[in-house]
């Protein structure tokens, strides 16, 4: 039987959302959050019986249009205007893992019954998640303000039978998808657009689809790092736990500690030494990888906070009789902590492509670039070039988006949060970080082979080995695109349990 996971009000945390994911879990409401739905909807539905009154996006127009009047029989049209009129995405197609994730946190977001949606609405979203029929949406068009306004509207097209969808690896029309399903349209009622298309879902998957990669490519940073100290003939004093207690922070102690456990007992690491100290690259992992920990555990408190939310506009409370045009939808927590994401994921590329370089200057008794012959053989020489190279274009993503904003809507939306385009550069950094990471595992594993008969610790040799069954050591001169590639498809192939990373 397919695992199920109940939408429920208990919080949607990375660990759950990982095993959602890995297994392959549907999705389906409690009972708590059928009911929260229902009875918000007809709290609505009973209010537009008796309320002829404007009430900002039920029946009035949207963003600079709210002081128009909607009529109660064009409340449908104007639901279904709104979402083709604002389905304006362009550029590159949103992967469809984050895709994926767009669907679950919108769901979990209109489960609180504070958004006025139709339970038939929810549940074709959530039968659009459990069949794989993902809605195609573009990267470019959200301002992260009034929420993700332009992709929301692609992710919501296909309930009124709109827009595009991949189903079994293709992109279909959403209209034969439906009929293949024997799915009819939504008829969407009042507030039912804003709801879907209010919201901070683009920015919110993007930013859970990286946390769990980030913290994956932490623990690689870490390994990787210590592969390298030991191929470096590094000392493993300055991981020593006394030097990180006076200095307590959380993520530097991780680090230190894990790296000793990774270099328990190697003859590499514990033979007597030349030099007395190491580069910053080496010594300083424990500080420099550790910063970035931290970060990511900020990150990750407020993208917990965000999807366990209600971020569309107006907010409806039935207990209070209230209905709330606020902005829950402005994206700048997520743009501040998406910033915060891309430098410090940088450093880790940072100070990766750092100790590549040390390890091919031909120091330490190591070959230059890493190859017997050189001068005839180029050896190592560019991978640290292209190790270098995505550094610095990481540099040039990491400049924050968020310090940015532009008036839209007439001057209604005069501050924007662009949360949107720093997810979509953190999406290209965080991917870079994995690259420069597998250049300095080839680098690492590559030296490691001149220190031979001395060996490092049986795990690290284990992770080598393993390795190895898919990038061979480099005698002479080849493509070294091919192991290059081959070392990034090995680190994103390599599963890592999620108590490790996310403890």
């Amino acid at each position: 039987m397919t695992a199920i996971h109940l939408i429920t009000n208990a919080t949607l945390d990375l660990k759950t959302i990982q095993e959602i994911v890995t297994t392959g879990k549907q999705i389906k409401l409690s009972d708590e959050a059928i009911v929260k739905i229902k009875n918000c909807r007809q709290y609505l539905d009973d209010k537009m019986e008796r309320h002829n009154d404007p009430i900002y996006g039920i029946n009035t127009g949207f963003g600079s249009l709210y002081n128009v009047k909607i009529t109660s029989n064009n409340l449908t049209k104007l639901q279904e205007n709104l979402m083709m009129s604002h389905a304006c995405g362009t550029g590159e197609e949103v992967p469809k893992e984050v895709v994926k994730l767009m669907l679950l946190l919108k769901i979990q977001s209109l489960s609180y019954g504070h958004s006025g949606s139709q339970l038939e609405t929810v549940n074709r979203l959530i039968d659009f998640y459990n069949n794989d029929v993902l809605p195609v949406i573009y990267t470019q068009g959200s301002l992260g303000a009034s929420g993700d306004l332009a992709p929301l509207a692609h992710l919501a097209l296909p309930l009124i039978g709109k827009g595009d969808v991949w189903h079994k690896n293709e992109i279909k029309t959403a209209h034969a998808v439906n009929e293949l399903y024997n799915w009819k349209n939504i008829t969407l009622k009042s507030k039912e657009g804003l709801a879907l298309l209010n919201g901070t879902q683009f920015m919110s998957a993007y930013g859970v689809h990286l946390l769990l990669k980030s913290f994956k490519l932490s623990y690689f940073a870490d390994l990787i790092g210590a592969i390298s100290l030991d191929a470096f003939d590094g000392r493993i004093e300055p991981f020593d736990e006394l030097v990180h207690l006076v200095r307590p922070h959380n993520g530097q102690l991780k680090t230190a500690e894990r790296v000793r456990e990774f270099l328990e007992g190697s003859a590499l690491i514990s033979q007597q030494k030349k030099h007395v100290q190491d580069p910053y690259s080496f010594r300083c992992i424990p500080q420099v990888h550790g910063a970035t920990k931290d970060t990511l555990e900020f990150v990750s408190k407020t993208f917990i906070t965000e999807i366990n939310s209600v971020t569309d506009n107006p907010n409806i409370f039935i207990g209070e009789d209230k209905i709330i045009s606020g902005g829950n939808f402005h994206g700048q927590p997520l743009a501040l902590a998406l910033d915060y994401l891309k430098i410090a994921m940088a450093e880790l590329g940072n100070i990766s492509e750092r100790r590549t370089y040390q390890l091919v200057s031909g120091l330490r008794d190591l070959p230059a670039f890493l190859v017997d012959n050189p001068g005839l053989n180029s050896g190592f020489m560019i991978p640290q070039y292209t190790a270098a190279s995505i550094v610095s274009a990481n540099k040039q993503l990491a400049s924050p988006a968020s310090i940015d904003s532009i008036v839209s809507s007439n001057g209604q939306e005069d501050h924007v949060s662009m949360g949107a385009n720093a997810a979509t550069q953190a999406f290209q950094l965080i991917n870079n970080v994995e690259r420069v990471l597998a250049i300095e595992l080839f680098n690492a594993s590559q030296a490691m082979e001149f220190r031979l008969p001395l060996k490092t610790s049986i795990f690290l040799e284990s992770f080598i080995n393993a390795y190895r069954m898919e990038v061979s050591f480099v005698k002479e001169d080849r493509v070294l695109h091919d192991d290059i590639q081959a070392s990034i498809t090995f680190l994103a192939t390599v599963n890592i349990d999620s108590d490790v990373l996310l403890s």
